[in-house]
């Protein structure tokens, strides 16, 4: 009889809400689950869970026995975790969430990185734009950017990610180089339909008076990889993030348009799931990744070059 299984199996239930989720965070089948639970069941005695086919309740035996046992498991690793910080080795495998764009671009260089550094640790890695349940599908951890959702995840900024506006030599030879905001009215542009105006582009002049563009939108996609060709190609200017956009601008096939003028920006996180204790896998991975991209983000040097020469006197 395995009384530490029983108890770590109950409090994980607990924890992430239905046999299922917890079966997928402990990476084992349901029904050895299910039978830890009810073999912890017989042994105190008294049903500690109400459960039917789609939810689940504590019995107040079982929200007693929870408060308690969850400070003894709490206890244990935080020992656990104590231990492992004496060892310079991490191992095991991180199951990792991520957008398909800063993934490819900036996250799989950073693993390849982390995985040197790591060589008993294994990542798991699914690229994917769509929201995932960190919980449901035992996620260990997730990149998002953006505003996150009112949720019990524990979120830990990564970087910052601001916009830029930017067009290639072509476009700007052919419609000239816009010196203020007003001077985008009516010229082709690209659109991004994440955003929530469709026909206005809201910028903010050195001063930070708001300012409401109304460009001619030539295309629009939800992808800010596409949209960054047809800039390439000279089809309208763009406003795109720089962790997508600094590679064009650093290769002379953008240039970044009145970079002194205000752009909304958001920010990557690594999120994940609450818990009494972070593995000391996990943590190092989210450090690494803290460290790598940070308050000042590499991908962001193409934009304060511009802003600097923006700044310098004309001779």
């Amino acid at each position: 009889m395995d009384r530490f299984a029983e108890v770590e199996v109950f409090v994980r239930i607990v924890e992430t809400g239905g046999i299922g989720a917890a079966a997928r965070r402990m990476g084992v089948a349901k029904s050895v689950v299910s039978r830890r639970l009810r073999d912890l069941e017989d042994r105190v005695g008294g049903r500690l869970i109400n459960r039917t086919t789609r939810q689940f309740s504590l019995t107040e035996t079982g929200r007693a026995y929870y408060e308690r046992v969850s400070k003894v498991l709490e206890d244990l690793e935080e020992a656990d975790q104590a231990a492992l910080s004496d060892s310079s080795t991490l191992s095991g495998t991180i199951r990792v969430a991520a957008p398909m764009t800063f993934g490819v671009m900036h996250l799989a260089p950073a693993i390849a990185d982390f995985l040197k550094e790591h060589e008993q640790v294994r990542i798991d890695l699914e690229l994917n734009d769509r929201f995932v349940d960190l919980v449901e599908e035992g996620f260990d951890v997730a990149v998002r950017i953006g505003a996150l959702s009112d949720s019990s995840l524990i979120a830990r900024k990564l970087a910052p990610v601001r916009n830029a506006m930017m067009a290639s030599p072509e476009f700007i030879a052919r419609h000239g180089r816009p010196k203020r905001a007003d001077d985008l009215n009516g010229l082709p542009a690209l659109h991004y339909t994440g955003v929530a105006k469709r026909n206005l582009f809201q910028i903010r002049t050195p001063e930070g008076e708001p300012v409401a563009v109304r460009p001619d939108i030539r295309m629009r996609a939800n992808n800010g990889e596409m949209l960054l060709k047809m800039a390439e190609a000279g089809l309208g200017f763009l406003i795109n993030p720089t962790f997508i956009s600094a590679p064009s601008v650093d290769a002379g096939k953008l240039e970044i348009l009145l970079p002194d003028h205000g752009l909304d920006a958001i920010t990557a996180y690594a999120i994940y799931p609450p818990g009494r204790n972070l593995s000391t896998k996990v943590r190092a991975f989210i450090d690494f990744l803290v460290g790598r991209f940070g308050e000042q983000p590499y991908w962001d040097r193409c934009l304060d070059r511009a802003l600097k020469a923006a700044k310098e006197p004309v001779a």
